[in-house]
């Protein structure tokens, strides 16, 4: 007896290249391999105590559904966090969503008809090219190279790319997954391309927060003669290590497209009700837990480019945000020798486990020699790691020759 045939949105849907790899993990800790999760951006800081103080103290009788849009006070103690940034909104331009995912889905939705096309620059976090399914919308690449740091290509190419169907430019600052934080005049030349073409800028800022260099922040609400473009996806779950809590916030001061993203919002109900309780007071969380924070993320910086710089055959650029890296290794399939770390690999009954950069492509040919790192474990895990690296590249059968 035949199936039903399942949609061509379920088919073209990517996997993803961060979670892809979980079932041979499973495998092999169930093997007894210790394995270094370098692969997911999962904080292994604590959340602020006044959040955890927030949930464990919660007085309510009853659960209830939340304002569409989230809880007004929320978006109040947004409005002085955003503030901070120079990032001037009022709780109107705040639309509380179910992680920063959320608002990126949500802003497509509402922003973009079935085969509309986005300009994103490559290699991108790899759910946007899911979001954009989902959406009915088409993602068009423009790559940079980890020889230019990867940096914006000229805009002058980017251009060249914007055609009748072209509705946007989709940026995430500091980038994940390469960690580059675009400059002033990069922002400036984004700018007057929306301007001039009458595009969205969807922007993803939720590394704020994590910069390591001089250049300031350049935030798209910063951008003047642009603001009904403007689409800034943000989230607490890197700033706060609040993951699991599904806060995020889609804001803009177009009304006419909040009014439209509010009809989803209307949708699905309501934000989850716990983590809203518990964002609203992490914003209260001490300057000094952000100061430990950031330092700690500097300190692991250092400990892994200065670590893989130094391994036969490997190069990483400095990212200057984030706490990501893409690392080219002198490997010939990244999916392939991720997928062997897990499976063929340990030392000592361990290994380490990372996200091909491959699947941060639309093009699959693209980053098979690259590897996402994520520096989200501490100084010690992350010299062990470098460790297993170092004789995972002496031992693997595809390891490419000087």
């Amino acid at each position: 007896m035949s199936k039903p045939i399942i949609s061509q949105r379920a088919t073209l849907m990517p996997s993803s290249p961060i979670r892809k790899l979980f079932p041979l993990a499973e495998a092999a800790e169930k093997r007894g391999i210790r394995i270094y999760k370098l692969n997911i951006g999962q904080p292994d800081l604590p959340s602020p105590q006044v959040g955890l103080d927030a949930l464990q103290h919660i007085d309510r009788k009853v659960l209830e559904y939340s304002p569409s849009d989230g809880f007004r006070s929320l978006r109040e103690k947004l409005v002085g966090y955003y503030d901070q940034y120079q990032i001037k909104v009022t709780p109107e331009d705040i639309i509380i969503t179910t992680g920063g995912s959320e608002a990126v889905l949500f802003a497509f939705l509402a922003c973009l008809n079935p085969g509309d096309e986005i300009i994103v620059p490559e290699p991108a976090y790899a759910n946007y090219m899911a979001f954009a399914i989902s959406a009915g919308a088409i993602i068009k690449p423009i790559v940079s190279t980890i020889d230019e740091g990867f940096a914006l290509p000229p805009i002058d190419d980017l251009e060249k790319m914007i055609s009748p169907r072209t509705k946007g430019i989709l940026i995430c600052n500091p980038n994940n997954p390469t960690g580059y934080l675009y400059t002033r005049k990069e922002m400036n030349q984004l700018r007057d391309l929306v301007k001039k073409h009458n595009l969205f800028l969807f922007s993803d800022e939720v590394y704020r927060e994590f910069i390591y260099t001089g250049s300031p922040y350049i935030s798209a609400c910063h951008l003047e003669g642009i603001e009904d473009n403007v689409v800034l996806i943000d989230s607490v779950s890197k700033r706060y290590s609040e993951c699991g809590i599904r806060i995020g916030a889609l804001i803009t001061k177009n009304k006419e497209l909040r009014a439209a993203v509010m009809k989803f919002c209307q949708a699905r109900l309501s934000p989850p009700l716990l983590g809203q309780i518990v964002a609203e007071a992490s914003i209260d969380a001490p300057r000094s837990y952000a100061m430990h924070t950031y330092e700690e993320y500097i300190e692991r910086r250092n400990c892994l480019i200065d670590g893989l710089n130094k391994i036969p055959g490997v190069y990483s650029p400095i990212p200057m945000g984030a706490f990501y890296t893409v690392a080219r290794l002198p490997i010939d399939d990244s999916d392939r020798f991720c997928e062997w770390l897990l499976s063929d690999f340990s030392f000592e009954n361990e290994t380490l486990m990372m996200a091909p950069a491959s699947g941060f492509y639309s093009d699959p040919t693209m980053g098979r020699n690259e590897v996402r790192i994520a520096y989200a474990l501490c100084k010690d895990d992350l010299k062990r790691a470098l460790f297993l690296l170092a004789k995972a590249l002496e031992m693997y059968p595809g390891k490419i020759k000087d």
